[in-house]
């Protein structure tokens, strides 16, 4: 994953968006050649039933921080999608930041029997952009001042959850500390902020994924073993596995694409706390965090987080709840 240098005599970390493997970009999705999905990436975390028991409530608003999304893609909820004014609005068909943002965009927020995981349709998805086009071959990137930007004004549009499906890379600079106040912020206001843990093979953290409130995500395979990824005593102890091989979402144009890494997995992770708020809307999110994580196919052994158990986190929470 490559580091873009910062403007300044200051090592600073770079914000970009994650995907299958380091220097492999979100322009190199793999079309859709018209496969029918299997159970295949659902059935891996135990999604379906509780995809049956709901597809969300627009009292749920989950914010996606990531590329801008192609909203007139015909698979999307686009009648449950909202732009906030600021951040990078143009959408560009063959452009990289287009294709992750509507890519991540799709696993939560396209319409059920699209063919893609469409995991929480009817929850608002609240779109904040921070990557903007670039020249091909170059990755999209942001500064930790961005995001910062975009994760408050997500949490000021309503957002319960805020999916964050990018890296930060690079040394520790000067307007770092401006991000960590933000995730300072969202703790006290009870907003999830579920990020990728990057693709980059190592042991380690950032200074998202570090952050005690934030809940990291690594890829699995579609055999349940653990991907390349930025792993670390942070991940392990607080992060979860999800999906982030071979999976299919949407793409501008109309089109579907496969792709997959850290990228791919986070929001399956955002869209089943999504779907279990969605079930207990008045539960506080330190309690659906904790069903979530505590849930798990397997028990935390050093740095490498556990596959998340969708049904079991629902199951947790409704017996916390007395259900």
């Amino acid at each position: 994953m490559a580091c873009v240098s910062a403007p300044s005599s200051v090592s600073a970390a770079v914000i970009h968006p994650t995907n299958t493997s380091s220097g492999d970009a979100p322009s190199r999705l793999t079309p859709d050649q018209g496969h029918t999905q299997n159970e295949y990436p659902l059935s891996l975390l135990g999604l379906p039933p509780l995809m049956d028991a709901t597809s969300g409530i627009a009292d749920v608003v989950v914010g996606l921080v990531d590329g801008p999304v192609a909203v007139d893609h015909p698979e999307l909820t686009s009648e449950n999608i909202r732009i906030t004014p600021k951040g990078v609005a143009a959408c560009s068909i063959e452009g990289q930041a287009c294709a992750h943002g509507t890519f991540v965009a799709g696993i939560l927020s396209a319409r059920r029997g699209a063919g893609v995981p469409a995991i929480c349709p009817d929850c608002t998805l609240v779109v904040r952009p921070i990557f903007e086009e670039t020249s091909p071959g170059v990755m999209p990137s942001a500064t930790p001042r961005e995001l910062a930007a975009a994760i408050t004004e997500c949490v000021d549009a309503g957002a319960r959850l805020v999916n964050v499906s990018a890296a930060v890379t690079g040394g520790h600079g000067e307007h770092d500390h401006v991000l960590v106040r933000a995730l300072d912020h969202v703790s006290r206001q009870g907003v999830l902020v579920i990020a990728a843990a990057g693709n980059d093979r190592g042991v380690g953290s950032s200074i998202v994924t570090r952050h005690a409130w934030v809940l990291p995500v690594v890829a699995y395979s579609r055999s349940a073993r653990p991907m390349d990824a930025f792993f670390g005593g942070s991940v392990g102890r607080r992060g979860l596995g999800a999906p982030g091989e071979k999976i299919r979402s949407l793409a501008p144009a109309g089109r579907r694409v496969y792709s997959g890494g850290t990228s791919a997995a986070t929001p399956f992770v955002t869209g089943t706390a999504a779907l279990i708020w969605s079930l207990f809307p008045d539960s506080e999110a330190a309690t659906v965090k904790f069903a979530l994580q505590r849930a798990t196919q397997s028990g935390r052994r050093g740095i490498v987080p556990p596959l998340l158990d969708a049904w079991s986190a629902y199951r947790l929470l409704a017996s916390m709840v007395g259900r």
